[in-house]
């Protein structure tokens, strides 16, 4: 899931809060978002299976993966044996128009609610992450580059549109380079950007010019986010 400028790589559905409105409704149910994350992450699967997955009865997942399917974000995938449907995603990414989701007050509570979707996801990303870190399983190689970090900096609209573009062809360059590389693994990566406006010293960071440097990288930081859901 995305939003704003920076619609990403792939297959997308751009959603318009004027036209899709029962569609961004069904979308910010958090299972359904879940549900497509996973389908999008991991390939089609049943019902069954992403019960196992979510902690869900399959009873539960089937009715939300129908949903879905009712507003063409999920199909019907190729069965694997005729007892069992199997879903697919359409799209790789759900987008919209921060402008049209500014709209109405409906709008703008789906907006939020994606919002809080993708800070879920950043949660369990990062969650997952820190496990694997305790655990010893991330390889050596993945040790310096990956990490979090986060940087305050003065921008026009037209420099932060600009930077995404920037971040939108890095991006695609890299995947495509890497495509084909056995050592290639899947990255999430979180993107943001936004004026924080006037706020107090202890919402907006160090009031001194020093910076914040990620543990894992030494780097000054940067910020993101986009959805495998």
């Amino acid at each position: 899931m995305t939003d704003g400028p920076f619609s990403g790589m792939g297959s997308r559905r751009v959603l318009d809060p004027a036209e899709d409105t029962a569609a961004l409704k069904a979308l910010t149910h958090p299972l359904r978002i879940r549900l497509l994350g996973l389908l999008r992450q991991d390939g089609p699967a049943t019902a069954s299976e992403l019960a196992v997955r979510t902690g869900e009865s399959s009873a539960s997942t089937s009715y939300h993966l129908r949903v879905l399917a009712k507003y063409a974000f999920i199909a019907d995938a190729e069965h694997r044996d005729g007892r069992e449907r199997r879903w697919k995603a359409v799209h790789e990414l759900t987008s919209w128009s921060n402008a049209a989701m500014s709209g109405t007050a409906t709008a703008r509570a789906s907006g939020a609610a994606l919002h809080h979707a993708q800070l879920d996801h950043f949660e369990q990303s990062l969650a997952g992450f820190q496990r694997d870190m305790e655990a010893g399983r991330l390889g050596p190689d993945w040790l310096e580059p990956a990490g979090v970090s986060d940087l305050m900096v003065r921008l026009t609209p037209e420099s932060l549109n600009e930077l995404w573009t920037t971040i939108e062809r890095t991006v695609k360059e890299l995947v495509t380079r890497d495509a084909d590389d056995a050592r290639a693994e899947q990255v999430a990566l979180f993107f943001a950007g936004f004026p924080t406006g006037q706020r107090d010293d202890a919402a907006t960071g160090p009031a001194d010019g020093t910076e914040e440097r990620d543990a894992a990288t030494g780097r000054a930081g940067e910020a993101e986010e986009r959805d495998g859901t």
